[in-house]
Parts: structure tokens; C-alpha cells; sequence
């Protein structure tokens, strides 16, 4: 019982840490998707929390019923066809660019606020990260484990301190008369909740096949979900009551705990910091496993084939650790292409795709009867 206990609070840091990184650590993300739809942008946030524990579910239930191993794998079974073939590229491509710009953000970050070249902050976290991920699924457990309470433990910090210097201005009536920007805070939450599942499935897949029982990452997917709802409501609490200030800053969570000195802030940017890893790491560790998949494939189904193209022998000879230094190397010249350029073409167009996969995963979900 406690051993299943402690994989289920495991499975939650990974699923918390997937998902957080640095927009939702810094408050950036939340202002954009939440925030800024007004006193609406807490049902968003619960509605966000609701979608995460049923669609993850979902995933898990089908990889463990179909024995999938990668996040390909389920995007090819929910998603036959050429609409498959357009989501599984584009989900690695997505994957691979998010890595990439974290990687050049880690690198700006240390930049701008301690100083270092960005290619030494850049370079540090590949190290760190390809050492962490040369241990395979046990070190994206590993890593999360320790990063995710750490963010809990900052951000309720500064939650805590915030509420007991501002207590006065937390009341529903002062929440309703903050000014907001936009209505439509449906569609935001929706098109956030997607493209954060599909990014979750990357981990999530992997965990139902390491664990070979759903109640554990189910369970594991519903208190992180719960978790990261509350941590969510949290910072979304306190961005509300510094409108319009926030808008201005990159670090929106800078602005708000500056007034409690400058250890918060410290603790607050090495969060972000560690957040930014522990991105990089879900998602290289993710299309990681896509490439092992389809090398194991390959060397099985391939060797009848006498025609095959040059990146089909090269996926002969990929193993997982080869194809971490291969996304890796990749993902380095990406990184230079600059943060607001891939986020203002890449996350809206995944958003929309994620939709339309959520969608035909809870119809093969209900058409197979899975949930019996």
C-alpha cells in the first residue's frame, strides 16, 4: 500500500512538472490564458483542472489496454490516416521546438539576471539534462520528485506572504471590478488544456507502460491535476489583484514578490530555472521514446525490406540514448531562432490540433467501451 503510494505521488510530480514549466512558474502563462478573462478565469481554471484528469485518464486506460510504449504509438491508433500522420509530426515537432526554446530562455534567463553568457547557461542545462536523461524513465521521476515540491513549497510561500500583507483587497466583490480584456475565456481554457494534454501524453505513455497498472497513473494524473489546479488558483489570485501592472513584466511572479525582499525573488528564479529543466527533459525524454519505438520496430518489421530509405537505416542504430543526443543537437540551432517568433506560430496552431485529437480520443474512448 505504501510502496503503490509513493509511485502514485511520483507519477504526479512528473505529471505537475510536465506540464508547469517556466510560462506557468513565472505567471506569464496564466496571465495570458486566465487572467486576463476576469473573475471568469477561476471556472476556466477548474474546467482546465476537470478536462486534465479525464482525458489523461483516457490516455492511460487505451496505452495500457493496447500496450502502447510511445506517445506515437496513441496518436496512430486514436487518429488513423493522414490526420494521424499530420498530429504525430507535428506533436514531435512541437516537442523538439519546446525544448529548444527553453533551452535559448534558460540561457537568456541567466543572462539577464546574473550575468552569464547565454550560451554557458544554454550549455549547463544540456549537460544537466542529458545526464539526467541517460536514466531513462528513473530520471524523469527522479528529477520531478525533487523540482515539483520545491515550486509548491516557493509559490505557496509567496502565496502565504501575499495574503497575509493583502488581505484586504481579497473579497469576491473587489475580484468582479477588476477590468478585463476578453470574454472569451472558454475557448482559452480549452485550447491551454489542449495542448497540454497532448504534451502530457509523451510522459504518460511511457509511465502506463512502465507500471503496467492504470489505477496508479490514473490516481497519480487525478492528484496532480488537483494539485496543479489549486497551484494555478493560487497564482491566478495574485496576478488579479496587481492588474494592470502585470502586463508589463516577463516575469509577472517577479513583479508580485519583490515587495517581500530579495530571497523570494532568488528562490522564485531558480524555480523558474529548475522548471525550465525539468520541460526540457519531459519533452526530449519524450520524443526519445518515439524514436527507441520505432528503431525497435524497424530492426523487427524492416529487415524484409531490401529498398529501405537512408532514415529508416539510420533508425536501425538509434537506441534511446543515441536519440537523446540527436534531438539534443537538433534542438541547439532551433534555440536561435528566438522565443516570441516560435511561441506566436507554434502554440496556437498545436492548441487547435490537440483539440481536434481530444476530441477523437474521447469518441475511440466511448466507441470501445473503455471505461467499463
Amino acid at each position: 500500500m505504501v510502496k503503490n503510494l509513493f509511485k502514485i505521488l511520483q507519477v504526479a510530480a512528473v505529471f505537475i512538472g510536465t506540464i508547469v514549466g517556466a510560462g506557468l512558474a513565472s505567471g506569464k502563462e496564466i496571465t495570458q490564458f486566465f487572467t486576463s478573462y476576469g473573475v471568469s478565469s477561476f471556472i476556466g481554471i477548474l474546467i482546465c483542472g476537470v478536462i486534465y484528469i479525464l482525458v489523461c485518464s483516457m490516455f492511460v486506460k487505451i496505452s495500457t489496454k493496447h500496450g502502447l510504449k510511445s506517445y506515437d504509438e496513441l496518436i496512430r491508433l486514436i487518429s488513423p490516416g493522414f490526420l494521424g500522420e499530420i498530429i504525430d509530426i507535428f506533436t514531435s515537432f512541437f516537442l523538439m521546438s519546446g525544448a529548444a526554446v527553453i533551452l535559448a530562455g534558460s540561457g537568456a534567463l541567466l543572462n539577464q539576471y546574473f550575468g552569464f553568457s547565454k550560451w554557458i547557461g544554454i550549455l549547463i542545462m544540456v549537460v544537466l539534462a542529458a545526464f539526467i536523461l541517460m536514466k531513462d524513465t528513473q530520471g524523469l521521476i527522479g528529477v520531478n520528485t525533487i523540482i515539483v515540491p520545491s515550486l509548491i513549497i516557493v509559490i505557496s510561500t509567496i502565496f502565504i506572504l501575499y495574503v497575509l500583507f493583502s488581505k484586504d483587497l481579497i473579497s469576491i466583490g473587489h475580484l468582479k471590478s477588476i477590468p478585463y480584456y476578453s470574454d472569451k475565456w472558454f475557448l482559452s481554457t480549452i485550447i491551454y488544456a489542449g495542448f497540454n494534454i497532448l504534451c502530457c501524453s509523451g510522459v504518460l505513455v511511457p509511465l502506463a507502460h512502465e507500471y503496467k497498472r492504470n489505477f496508479i497513473v490514473v490516481w497519480g494524473v487525478t492528484l496532480g491535476a488537483i494539485g496543479l489546479t489549486l497551484l494555478c488558483g493560487a497564482i491566478n489570485l495574485m496576478l488579479m489583484l496587481n492588474v494592470p501592472y502585470i502586463y508589463k513584466y516577463e516575469i509577472p511572479l517577479l513583479y508580485i514578490s519583490h515587495r517581500f525582499g530579495s530571497l523570494p525573488q532568488i528562490m522564485l528564479l531558480v524555480i523558474i530555472w529548475l522548471e525550465m529543466f525539468s520541460t526540457v527533459v519531459s519533452d526530449v525524454y519524450s520524443v526519445g521514446k518515439a524514436l527507441q519505438n520505432a528503431s525497435e520496430k524497424e530492426k523487427v518489421y524492416g529487415k524484409t525490406s531490401s529498398k529501405a530509405g537512408p532514415v529508416r537505416k539510420l533508425l536501425r542504430y538509434t537506441s534511446y540514448k543515441k536519440s537523446i543526443f540527436l534531438i539534443i543537437l537538433i534542438a541547439l540551432p532551433i534555440s536561435q531562432i528566438g522565443f516570441s517568433k516560435l511561441i506566436q506560430i507554434l502554440y496556437p496552431s498545436f492548441g487547435v490540433i490537440s483539440v481536434i485529437f481530444i476530441i477523437q480520443c474521447c469518441y475511440f474512448f466511448m466507441k470501445n467501451k473503455l471505461y467499463r
